[in-house]
């Protein structure tokens, strides 16, 4: 117990860590991306929609160095459901009615019913190959240009959910000390990676469970915890649009990206749970939200089902439901 105990803790810690260096690097790379001059909103589309990901795609690339590749595909396709029934179940629930503007659902979420059918596509078989991480990096680079063309508006939000526009102002100075938090939060989001991967190991030995199942439960509820605070700040000061973009976002980053650059790295296995359990809770939660995506309104009840679907699938990964 003490031996369980002991791990529990080190995994919390390493998540901790893993967390707040990625919010510190997004945070500094979108200050010098400013102060250079790089237009507000390629640092929006880029650095800042990237940078609630950067945990999964941390543990992911650890995964594979470590030997245990089935994690990535658990940390995806849990970190997308969580995204969507606990992160904009909460936010549903908090902000008691969500509206969004037409805009963002004509471009983006069709974008991510795209992704997430693109990614349940290529796991069917039971594995994600080489050909099937370069078909999904160039679905990035698709969403990437289509995003810089289709969406070319001033910076909006930080990682802290304060949003500040630059369109008319003055480029911020350049500071040196940008350079070096950008060097020193890499640095700890590269060995709190490297820990949390080891604890979610040491874990899965000690419950004598699948690494997959650690990963599409406490690891993505764990790295998905950027996207909801963003989305919780966001739709507490009434920006509703940023509280789901920010989702949209990331789910679609994450089916692209991170099962991407990680297929193109290694083979990638898909687990029995993940393939039995998480696909279809994945194409269940992206209908749902699709349908109330369409009416542009998220009311109370659906957040609380959101919320009640997420605990159904918790309880089915662990057999108790």
């Amino acid at each position: 117990m003490t031996e369980l105990l002991q791990t529990i803790l080190v995994f919390a810690v390493a998540l901790f860590f893993l967390i707040k260096s990625a919010d510190y690097l997004v945070k500094y790379s979108e200050k010098l991306g400013l102060s250079l001059g790089v237009p507000s909103f390629i640092v929006g589309i880029t650095i800042i929609s990237a940078g609630t990901s950067l945990p999964e795609l941390a543990t992911s690339i650890f995964s594979i160095i470590k030997g245990e590749p089935g994690v990535v595909a658990g940390n995806v396709i849990g970190s997308n459901i969580a995204n969507i029934f606990l992160v904009v179940g909460v936010a549903t629930v908090i902000a008691k009615k969500i509206e969004i503007k037409r805009s963002l659902i004509r471009l983006d979420l069709p974008l991510l019913v795209g992704a997430s059918a693109i990614l349940v596509l290529t796991v069917l078989d039971g594995k994600f190959t080489f050909i099937e991480a370069i078909v999904s990096l160039l679905g990035f680079i698709i969403y990437l240009i289509y995003s810089l063309t289709e969406q070319k508006k001033p910076l909006e939000q930080t990682e802290k959910g304060l949003i500040k526009t630059l369109k008319g102002e003055k480029r911020p100075p350049f500071k040196w000390w940008y350079i070096l938090w950008i060097i020193i939060s890499a640095a700890v989001l590269y060995f709190s990676a490297n820990f949390t991967i080891d604890s979610v190991i040491d874990l899965g030995s000690l419950l004598n469970l699948d690494t997959s199942i650690i990963a599409i439960t406490a690891v993505a509820i764990g790295t998905s915890l950027p996207e909801l605070i963003v989305s919780l700040t966001a739709a507490r000061k009434g920006k509703f649009d940023i509280a789901l973009g920010n989702v949209l976002g990331s789910n679609i980053f994450n089916g692209f990206m991170i099962m991407g650059v990680s297929g193109l790295i290694q083979e990638l296995p898909i687990q029995p749970a993940v393939l039995q359990i998480g696909v279809p809770f994945l194409i269940i939660a992206t209908i749902f939200l699709a349908f109330s995506g369409i009416e542009r309104k998220f009311y109370n009840w659906e957040g609380a089902l959101y919320l009640i679907l997420y605990f159904l699938f918790i309880g089915q990964l662990f057999n108790f439901i």
